[in-house]
């Protein structure tokens, strides 16, 4: 999906593909696998490329202009405070089929996102409308239907067992030139902190990564799915050979929930902590620094009823290591309420393993753009246990944003949305599931009742 920008972390439309010219010596393909030589990789391609789609979205983008004051003094006081555009706009990314009997296609989140309508190009040329069943914009996955027969679905590598050095095959449309292969190696497993997501475990790869690529298939020399394409690091969005992917056992566990659920149900384990550096790790007699610190207990949560405590670091996920404590964020998260999950722990310098029975994670606070664009800037959580009204509070409102320009304030409560009254997050995010052009927000503001409308 092709976007503006100018930071160096880019998660627009992107294809990651791992370039062997750029590298000859390093990522040089390997002369045969189980003694079977392969001068070429076109057999698994011929196999694997009808799985992977094309993908184009087309809708319209509305911004808003604050209106000039001397506009506003001439006109009198019943002028709006600002002007809303609407531009329309057209954009390319790629997707993966992963179920060929239900028409599942997977693809990034940034690919769809405010799309009213979107096309799914198959390799032989047909094409399809799209129905999106679910997406998850902290994951940056989304799951489309479409209604086809004959399709190809792709198979899932166990991505827990994939290891730095693996050959890797991206598959994608970069530039809406077609279906493009290149290949090269994976790089770094584990990848967090990069401010591209909120849930971070990125494969990294020595990719030429370019736009319209996002939502693409990373696969191994089997012709099996590691990963779905997502991000690049480079100035102004430019391949520089270092591309990040959303793990293939990640994305598993997502659109298994979107497909279920039509949402991710995140799994939580209850805990906070961070990172473990080498003071800490020599503080509580652990020689290595891969692993997550654990800082605090909630009481009563998954891990208290484990037995975890503070000071425990976590090693391991059902005997995987962990590299970080974003790592274990991320796949804990993507992984679903009810899991039954073994956790490796280092406590007193000694290893141990729990079993963990993840809990729903409540929807206690969430970032307003996830609900409507014309909330960006703001921060709900749902009110106190007891106070009246009851509903979801506004905690933070950022200056010169959508959610500043339609005239929300912290401290406003949202209690109803069109007229149908609302207690938590859950519900307020329920009603605006609804493709509505226009939502009506009851907003408390101390003593006060009144409706801001967003379109």
């Amino acid at each position: 999906m092709i976007r503006r920008s100018r930071v160096v972390l880019n998660a627009i439309a992107l294809g990651l593909g791992l370039y062997l010219s750029a590298l000859p010596a390093q990522a040089a393909l390997p002369l045969a696998i189980d003694s079977q030589q392969i001068p070429s990789l076109a057999p698994i391609l011929e196999t694997v490329t009808p799985a992977v789609v094309n993908i184009s979205v087309s809708g319209k983008k509305v911004s808003r202009q604050a209106i000039p004051e001397p506009f506003r003094f001439f006109f009198g006081p019943n002028m709006p405070d600002e002007q809303l555009q609407e531009q329309p706009f057209q954009a390319l990314g790629s997707g993966v089929i992963i179920d060929a009997a239900k028409g599942y296609v997977i693809t990034n989140f940034h690919v769809i996102q405010e799309a009213d309508e979107i096309k799914v190009t198959l390799k032989d040329g047909r094409e399809f409308t799209a129905k999106k069943i679910g997406e998850d914009q902290q994951s940056d996955i989304a799951l489309l239907q479409i209604k086809a027969d004959k399709l190809t679905a792709i198979n899932f590598a166990d991505t827990d067992k994939l290891r730095v050095g693996d050959f890797a095959i991206a598959i994608g449309n970069p530039f809406g030139l077609g279906q493009t292969v290149t290949s090269g190696i994976v790089s770094a497993l584990g990848r967090s902190g990069l401010n591209i997501e909120n849930l971070e475990n990125f494969i990294q790869t020595d990719a030429a990564i370019n736009s319209g690529n996002s939502g693409g298939a990373l696969i191994n020399l089997k012709g099996e799915l590691i990963g779905i394409n997502t991000a690049i690091l480079g100035p102004n969005g430019g391949n520089i050979g270092i591309g990040f992917a959303i793990p293939a056992n990640m994305v598993k566990d997502l659109s298994e929930q979107l497909s279920k659920y039509g949402e991710v149900r995140r799994g939580v384990l209850g805990i906070m902590g961070g990172e473990l550096t080498a003071d800490l790790a020599k503080a509580f007699g652990y020689d290595k620094q891969n692993g997550a610190f654990v800082s605090q207990v909630m009481q009563g949560s998954a891990a208290d009823n484990a037995g975890i405590k503070a000071g425990d670091i976590i090693v391991s996920i059902n005997g995987n290591p962990v590299r970080s404590f974003g790592e274990v964020r991320a796949k804990i998260a993507t992984m679903g309420a009810g899991k039954v999950v073994k956790l490796g722990l280092i406590r007193d310098g000694k290893e141990q393993e729990v079993s963990v029975t993840l809990k729903q994670a409540d929807k206690q606070q969430a970032a307003a753009s996830e609900l409507h664009p014309a909330l960006k800037g703001a921060t709900l959580a749902n009110t106190e246990k007891g106070r009246q009204p009851a509903g979801v509070e506004v905690t933070d409102v950022q200056a010169k944003t959508p959610a500043a320009s339609i005239g929300l304030r912290k401290g406003d409560v949202i209690v109803g949305v069109n007229r149908q009254r609302i207690n938590n997050l859950d519900e307020l995010g329920k009603l605006m599931k609804n493709n509505q052009e226009v939502f009506a927000l009851n907003i408390q503001r101390g003593n006060m009742t009144l409706y801001l409308v967003l379109r």
